[in-house]
């Protein structure tokens, strides 16, 4: 389920005009004269099994998996969607996710946590609450089930994930946006306004 085409720069009337209209639209960085705060939560693509003595931490993408990432990372250039951040697992497969998101729209800065790999979704709002002030825009990319879990703790009650219920597809991204410090940020706090899996972006 796509729920809309929105960019960290959006939500200007003219923006939301074109949604309606299914056309080209221009953003604004503001809403009601406040800066907002846009989280992409981004699951590694598809990772391969075929060398069973490869330890977890180092298997990568599959085929399918590298096809995955680049439209992911496709999306996210024809959205405009550039990150400030991109904070990402240390796993061979995560890297290799965020490996064409670099080539298309290169974050100004990106860190690679290996608590992230671990699995805790404690390490992961650790992350977000680190974030540092003034940066906009944050791109994580995580594994589940602590992603997902995430996912749904940051989520308005009233808007529940397309997921609710399932997993978190591999490849597959949650936007969120809300208002206020990173270091405040609390669950269900923020507002899914975008959810996009590979299968959705690659036809």
């Amino acid at each position: 389920m796509q729920l809309s085409l929105l960019s960290e720069n959006a939500f200007s009337s003219s923006s939301r005009k074109a949604v309606r209209e299914k056309r080209p639209f221009t953003y604004s960085r503001r809403e009601y004269g406040l800066v907002m705060k846009f989280l992409y939560l981004l699951r590694h693509a598809k990772s391969s099994w075929r060398e069973p003595n490869l330890g977890d931490h180092d298997r990568p993408l599959n085929r399918r998996g590298r096809h995955a990432a680049k439209a992911m990372a496709t999306y996210l250039k024809e959205s405009e969607i550039r990150p400030e951040l991109a904070v990402c697992s240390t796993a061979a497969r995560a890297k290799e996710t965020l490996d064409p998101i670099v080539k298309e729209v290169n974050p100004h800065k990106i860190i690679f946590e290996r608590k992230i790999y671990g699995g805790a979704q404690e390490a992961l709002w650790e992350q977000l609450w680190n974030v540092p002030k003034g940066t906009q825009s944050v791109l994580l990319i995580g594994h589940n089930p602590a992603l997902q879990n995430l996912a749904l703790e940051l989520a308005q009650p009233d808007k529940p994930l397309p997921f609710a219920g399932n997993k978190f597809p591999t490849g597959a991204m949650a936007s969120f946006r809300f208002r206020g410090a990173w270091k405040t940020l609390e669950p269900h706090a923020a507002e899914l306004i975008l959810f996009i899996t590979p299968k959705q972006q690659q036809g």
